[in-house]
């Protein structure tokens, strides 16, 4: 009988899941003192190289150590056993907090925002990918049962994976690109709600290579084409659970608080937005026209938002209160869902300190809003490359305080370096190169 396998594993800087692995039956030993990690794999880019010189080089020691709260089972077929996983804290060998580690960051973030407002962040992140089988029919039917039907048990075989592993998954469908699909899970406290959203990534891949096709998240996958992203859906609760997003007196049904947090992250929009999108490839997707977010403000019942109000719906035992919900769009797969959300959560928090008004919301079709009321309502321009987002971040002190040196400089290094790479390419290969790497 074949010794089954575990995995201890992170998720770094330009979202790939890395981590060591080791047989399943000595689990408890590695929950307990962790494995060895290096500090320089912090600089890996997306396509497998290690950019140097980054502030670490070839010094120190770290190690993960997992959270026994994110074990989950991933599943194989053909009689293959089940991959145990476990996500994890990156520390230092005395034990203590690693100040790079991405999932420390985010909790951090989470455990501030508590004690500065008493309230909780809620989220879930919806994810879109495209099959790469160009001969594979049909093409180009969103939404149909055709489609879905074309591909089982792909589908069922996918919902399934994410429920044994305990994510809770909700909804899938054929959306509106080429082969593409949208998956979603239940939301969740914001630590979890992004563990589930980094453990999706793998599982889909798995399962749909499992089915003999080929999953990429890219943001772009060719010249002119479609492409995919990741929406993060946000709400707020009380200690006690109860939500306090939703305030059907105020314009858009936006509480005060909410009004205040949602201000703080289109306040920051512009140098946040990197962090959430952090490709060459992003900005082609992040453009006026493309269903994406064609500019910086909040809106209600327009998809090209970047912060968008989600409609509420007056279904049978319809809970609006728990069913009102923010959802920030300029967010894809390249980005690390910790550091996503923890900048997220970290624009809201300044929001509500800094006591920002509430934003405009616009509803409708913008081509029959004023321009001055456009103007007024817009927070910024949406970078149009991703060396302008880097810019944007480095000039914006507030944002930069908010993470530690040492990651903010690696980040630096390892995208200018993936620029310096993709733009050596032809386009066909730039997006090749991206479509492989997610």
């Amino acid at each position: 009988m074949t010794t089954p396998v575990a995995a201890i594993l992170t998720c770094d800087l330009v979202a790939q899941v890395r981590g060591r692995a080791f047989p399943a039956d000595e689990i408890e030993a590695y929950k307990r003192s962790g494995s060895g990690w290096v500090p320089g794999n912090l600089a890996l880019d997306p396509f497998g190289r290690i950019i140097t010189p980054n502030p670490f080089g070839s010094i120190g020691d770290t190690r993960l150590i997992p959270d026994p709260s994110t074990q989950s089972e991933v599943t194989n077929e053909g009689g293959g056993q089940a991959v145990t996983v476990l996500l994890s804290d990156i520390v230092n060998p005395d034990g203590s907090a690693w100040d790079c580690c991405p999932r420390t960051f985010l909790r951090n973030a989470v455990s501030d925002f508590e004690a500065e407002t008493g309230l909780r962040v809620v989220s879930s992140f919806e994810h879109e990918f495209m099959l790469r089988d160009a001969d594979r029919v049909p093409g180009n039917k969103p939404f149909t049962l055709e489609s879905l039907l074309t591909y089982e048990p792909m589908g069922s075989k996918v919902l399934q994976a994410l429920r044994d592993a305990g994510l809770e998954p909700e909804m899938w469908l054929p959306e509106f690109g080429d082969r593409q699909w949208e998956v979603t899970i239940a939301p969740a406290p914001a630590l979890v709600a992004a563990d589930r959203a980094i453990l999706l990534r793998e599982i889909v891949r798995n399962v749909v290579r499992e089915q003999g096709e080929e999953a990429t998240f890219s943001p772009i996958v060719e010249e002119d084409g479609g492409g995919n992203g990741v929406h993060i859906h946000l709400s707020l609760t009380d200690a006690a659970g109860t939500p306090v997003t939703f305030d059907k007196s105020r314009p858009g049904g936006l509480s005060e608080t909410a009004g205040k947090f949602a201000a703080g992250i289109l306040k920051y929009a512009e140098a946040l937005q990197v962090l959430t999108a952090s490709s060459a490839v992003s900005y082609e997707r992040l453009a006026p026209g493309r269903w994406s977010v064609g500019g910086m403000f909040l809106g209600e019942n327009n998809r090209e938002a970047l912060l968008r109000i989600c409609p509420l719906f007056n279904t049978p035992g319809a809970n609006h209160d728990k069913q009102y919900n923010l959802e920030y769009r300029g967010a894809d797969v390249t980005s690390n869902p910790w550091i996503a959300l923890g900048v997220l959560i970290r624009a809201g928090l300044a929001g509500i300190t800094e006591e920002l008004a509430a934003p405009t919301v616009l509803s409708g079709d913008l081509s029959e809003i004023a321009q001055e009321t456009l103007d007024a309502a817009t927070y910024g321009v949406m970078p149009s490359t991703l060396e302008v987002a880097i810019e944007g971040l480095f000039a914006n002190e507030t944002v930069m305080s908010w993470l530690p040196s040492r990651l903010l400089e690696t980040f630096r290094v390892v995208k200018l370096a993936e620029i310096e790479f993709t733009s050596a390419l032809d386009p066909d290969d730039r997006y090749r190169a991206y479509a492989e790497a997610y």
